[in-house]
């Protein structure tokens, strides 16, 4: 490593946001009242370009908090605006939040939308953007995506399906074109200034009807063009894909990545480039480990890639409260720096680490 910081939650967390001035937000997801939502600011030696080498200490510091009645299973900062968009069980409505102001450390509920036929219905997967206004994508079905004003909770846009896939992912290409991911690993590409037309992109390789997929567009890829994006899916037999949005018709590239089958679902899995190093891309939700991978020699044949480096750290952290040794339930990049990832475990440990580059690489 080139630095390792550490932080205990109270309570297991299943995302990491980025936020305004480099803040990371998180928050719970046990099922019983007071799961706690936090803003923190991120260890002094992340914010600066010095390498001051391994600080095990507690060095996050909680800049303020809130507590939500029910489990969060999804959090996204609003960008330009201070709001909080969550999910979580029972049902597929959403639950924005205020980030206190200077003089205050606290993050309250301000609103609930609502979702048509939400009763009932998973807990919804949401992306935000604020291109044209604050808005939120979110659904839990692929005949359920829509998009809704955050502030005045007005619906902007319905998505039009035939299936009711559940979905695994969303996200905003740009401030008119939608990526869906279903569970399956169908991708779907969406127009909202053609809100009747839902075009299928390629599917997934011949699979196990019980294997799972999630996907991860390049955080970074703001200002290219929609369709040069390249799209990563990640299965819960860990199969790795490649597609260039400018040409569905084939995979780019297919690998397997060496990682356990999940002995419990594949609720936690986590695929995600890195914004700021070209190719790069990092892995989670099989173990304690996160594994990071150079795609840039990848090809269509399927063989086994070797990662670059594993984070084991939480791993040999200490196990759950459970027993069991601890699961990294998400990941997330740096938005600046190349080779700093963040990572969360059902321990409640919170790590950032930036790994050295090994020898004969850029």
């Amino acid at each position: 490593y080139r630095d390792l910081h550490t932080f205990e939650l109270q309570a297991p967390t299943r995302l990491i946001e980025w936020a305004r001035g480099s803040r990371v937000c998180v928050a719970g997801y046990g099922q019983s009242d007071g799961n706690e939502i936090l803003q923190l600011i991120p260890p002094p030696t992340m914010l600066t370009k010095e390498t001051q080498g391994l600080c095990p200490e507690r060095d996050f510091k909680v800049e303020c908090g809130g507590f939500s009645e029910r489990p969060v299973y999804s959090l996204k900062y609003v960008p330009d605006t201070s709001l909080l968009v969550t999910s979580g069980p029972p049902d597929s409505s959403l639950q924005v939040w205020q980030v206190s102001a200077e003089n205050s450390d606290v993050i309250k509920s301000v609103s609930t939308i609502a979702t048509e036929n939400g009763t009932g219905q998973s807990w919804a997967k949401i992306a935000t953007i604020s291109a044209r206004a604050p808005w939120v994508l979110h659904g839990s079905r692929l005949d359920r995506v829509q998009i809704t004003e955050v502030e005045s909770r007005k619906n902007v846009y319905t998505a039009a399906s035939r299936g009711s896939e559940e979905l695994s992912n969303l996200a905003f290409l740009d401030c008119n074109m939608l990526l869906l991911c279903c569970a399956t690993g169908r991708l779907c590409l969406a127009d909202i200034r053609q809100p009747q037309s839902l075009l299928e992109a390629v599917s997934v390789p011949s699979a196990p009807c019980s294997e799972q997929w999630c996907m991860g567009t390049r955080h970074g890829a703001q200002g290219l063009e929609p369709s040069s994006q390249l799209v990563a899916r990640l299965s819960s037999r860990g199969l790795l894909t490649l597609t260039d949005l400018r040409n569905t018709s084939e995979l780019l590239a297919l690998a397997k990545a060496r990682v356990p089958s999940p002995g419990s679902g594949a609720e936690f899995l986590c695929v995600s480039w890195a914004p700021a190093l070209e190719g790069y891309l990092a892995i989670s939700g099989f173990d304690g480990n996160v594994h990071v991978y150079d795609t840039q020699s990848w090809d269509s044949s399927g063989r086994e890639a070797e990662p670059i480096f594993v984070h084991k750290g939480h791993t040999f952290g200490g196990a759950g409260g459970s027993g069991d040794p601890p699961l990294v339930t998400v990941h997330t990049w740096h938005l600046q720096k190349p080779r700093t990832l963040l990572s969360a475990a059902s321990d409640g440990s919170l790590h950032v680490w930036d790994w050295v580059q090994p020898c004969g690489k850029c």
